[in-house]
């Protein structure tokens, strides 16, 4: 099984699936292509149809974007918890992915993932601090009904879903309740978050756009 992710500096569609397969132990090799070279999107055409990361190949099989990666994965290792396990609360770990998945355009626009970054302040537009608002709302709901210490208890795809949205409030430090600080801290201090963390800041490879104070 292959991942094809890009830098791990920026690439929050790439750390999701890539954190997700870490922590729950599930072999794969990984492939790398760097973002904005000439050639980066025939590199990633030979995996993806979409020209975009990640992608997974799993024996013939293609699979791409974050959400329906880890959803394969899900389905292709149910004896792992990758969602909860009651009904109702795995409906609403989907709710949630997906919501992150297709919304938060502020923040992903004026609070990019940098991960060797910090701007602490920077970009706190009142569209973004709305987008915080609600973030913070998704979790401490999700960790007053289901208590902790992740999302649904244990660690799962929301948790997977939200990493990247931990490491862009580490980059711009967004003030946050003590609940959804706590529980950010939490996650950084996951061994696989803490994988893709040290891996990005070895990285040597960067983006002009990406590395510019906002």
């Amino acid at each position: 099984m292959q991942l094809i992710v890009a830098n791990k500096k920026y690439s929050s569609w790439s750390m999701r699936p890539w954190v997700l397969l870490k922590h729950f132990g599930i072999a794969f090799e990984e492939c790398n292509v760097w973002l904005a070279q000439p050639d980066t999107r025939e590199q990633i055409l030979r995996y993806s149809p979409t020209g975009k990361v990640p992608c997974l190949v799993d024996n013939g099989i293609t699979v791409w974007d974050s959400l329906a990666i880890c959803e394969y994965l899900a389905e292709s290792y149910p004896h792992l918890p990758l969602w909860p396990k009651s009904r109702e609360a795995r409906a609403h770990a989907r709710s949630i992915c997906a919501e992150m998945h297709s919304g938060f355009t502020a923040l992903r626009t004026n609070m990019w993932m940098n991960v060797a970054a910090h701007w602490p302040g920077a970009g706190a537009t009142p569209e973004v601090l709305a987008d915080v608002r609600r973030i913070e709302a998704v979790w401490e709901d999700c960790l007053a009904r289901y208590e902790g210490p992740f999302l649904f208890g244990d660690f799962t795809i929301a948790d997977a879903f939200y990493a990247p949205v931990v490491m862009r409030f580490a980059t711009f430090e967004p003030a946050l309740s003590a609940r959804a600080q706590a529980y950010a801290d939490r996650i950084r201090e996951v061994p696989a978050v803490q994988a893709w963390v040290a891996a990005a800041r070895g990285e040597t490879h960067s983006i002009a756009y990406y590395d510019v104070h906002p």
